[in-house]
């Protein structure tokens, strides 16, 4: 996980583009292992973890309709956490998971269910994951795919450039 997460930070580091993240099932774990590298404060602008699905509608603003029609385990349910988590936190990119951990099936999901999802500036991309094992193995995971996803994004350095970026920050 940590050298995932390093590769990202520097890589945005070098851009001069920022992350936040949204979690459910990671609870956490993402943004800790992102912090966990030093100079993440460069690109880490904060992130929400919406445990309880009421909180992905109030905190990142996922459809109620959506959560009410498929459940929170849901593709277009980790689009719509990683779109928000990017716009609430006045991200370059967002970075979301949503999933099953265990032990026991959530809604008709089996256990290691799990989206991963990406929004940034040249769009969205959701992963499914079928993951094995007990809830710290999904967990972790998770959490190294969905960095694996955002480094599939982001864009070696050309050199030169300004920042880009939403115009104004919103804080988290």
């Amino acid at each position: 996980m940590g050298s995932a997460a390093a590769g990202v930070v520097h890589r945005l580091t070098d851009l001069r583009e920022t992350l936040a993240t949204v979690e459910s099932l990671t609870g956490g774990l993402l943004a800790a292992t992102i912090v966990d590298v030093a100079g993440a404060s460069a690109v880490y602008r904060g992130g929400l973890v919406v445990y309880a699905t009421e909180l992905k509608e109030r905190l990142a603003g996922v459809p109620a309709e959506l959560l009410a029609e498929r459940g929170p385990v849901d593709p277009d349910v980790a689009v719509a956490l990683a779109e928000g988590g990017r716009r609430r936190c006045g991200a370059d990119w967002g970075l979301a998971t949503t999933g099953v951990a265990g032990p026991e099936p959530q809604d008709r999901k089996p256990v290691g269910l799990v989206f991963v999802a990406v929004a940034g500036p040249h769009g969205t991309e959701v992963r499914q994951l079928d993951l094995d094992g007990g809830r710290e193995h999904i967990r972790t995971a998770a959490v190294t795919e969905a960095l694996r996803l955002l480094e599939d994004h982001v864009q070696a350095p050309d050199g030169a450039g300004a920042p880009t970026g939403p115009g104004h920050h919103r804080d988290c």
